[in-house]
């Protein structure tokens, strides 16, 4: 057996174990496998089990010096991290090459929120009576109200839903499965949609589905945003993800607990929530600003 054919089989195994033991989704699968790939294309690796940090660091710096972004370079890195981490646990190597490099410095992105009239008037844009509108309507107070993921949504059957007790069952990365509570506008929203998802008269066990029954895709659900959005004239990159951060910023601007928000989001970590203090430092800041008579703004137009 050929080296080349034994670091692709290695990479395989690690795929299928993502797959099977991690339940990563086949986006993910595909973003490991095309990093993986390149590295073992453009590295000067010829047994994966020989690679040292030399080797990780000489890759990192040209894709760097290729003018790849930043994020795309640390994406990759981190997928070769997770790939030794698990030639390591499978005992195949004794180290891990990758651990100590660092990842190129990004620049610190916040999340894009809608304020509370945007994210009202983006719900409520779907006013007709039809499948579609009603449909939509419960898309994307769903989405405002619980602050899911496209991607859970997508999944989510008609048994997840708990009509009388508010809630649903979610289920989020690595399958982990999550309650989360619905907000009684959208609930409403959701009981009217549930009463024309009935009348399709189609056997699809999906929640949200089409007039011919079957299961909306996330492309599907990005575009009904996307389209209300437009709209009703929001500006900018708008997406399912913006309702996301809209939900957890407007928690915590009124005053949610921050592990409360963890748990609703479904984060493993707390600092991946932490970021939305950021958000809510700016924005009172930007309340200060604009009211406080020792502010600033409010001394440029004295």
């Amino acid at each position: 057996m050929s080296l080349e054919h034994k670091s692709s089989e290695y990479v395989e195994s690690f795929l299928r174990y993502l797959r099977t033991e991690k339940g990563v989704s086949e986006h993910t699968i595909r973003a490991y496998r095309k990093d993986l790939d390149i590295f073992l294309k453009e590295s000067s690796v010829r047994d994966i089990k020989d690679t040292d940090v030399l080797d990780i660091r000489g890759f990192v710096a040209s894709q760097v010096s290729k003018g790849l972004n930043k994020s795309t370079v640390s994406r990759r890195l981190s997928s070769l991290k997770s790939f030794f981490n698990y030639l390591c646990r499978e005992g195949i190597m004794d180290r891990n090459p990758a651990k100590i490099v660092p990842s190129p410095k990004l620049p610190q992105k916040h999340p894009v929120f809608l304020s509370v009239d945007d994210a009202f008037g983006l719900v409520e844009r779907p006013d007709g009576m039809d499948f579609i509108s009603i449909r939509n309507r419960a898309v994307l107070e769903l989405l405002y109200s619980s602050g899911i993921r496209v991607g859970e949504m997508s999944s989510l059957d008609i048994d997840n839903l708990d009509i009388r007790e508010g809630i649903m069952m979610v289920r989020g990365k690595g399958k982990k499965e999550r309650l989360v509570p619905i907000g009684s506008t959208a609930l409403n929203a959701m009981k009217s949609y549930i009463i024309e998802r009935h009348l399709i008269k189609k056997k699809e066990k999906a929640l949200f589905i089409n007039r011919s029954g079957k299961r909306l895709t996330e492309r599907t659900l990005r575009r009904v945003v996307v389209k209300y959005a437009k709209e009703f004239g929001i500006h900018g990159k708008i997406g399912p993800h913006t309702l996301r951060h809209t939900f957890a910023t407007h928690l915590l601007q009124d005053g949610a607990d921050l592990r409360v928000i963890q748990e609703l989001l479904g984060h493993e970590s707390l600092s991946t929530t932490q970021k939305y203090t950021h958000l809510d430092i700016k924005h009172l800041m930007d309340v200060y600003d604009n009211a406080h008579p020792l502010s600033e703004k409010k001394k440029k137009k004295l």
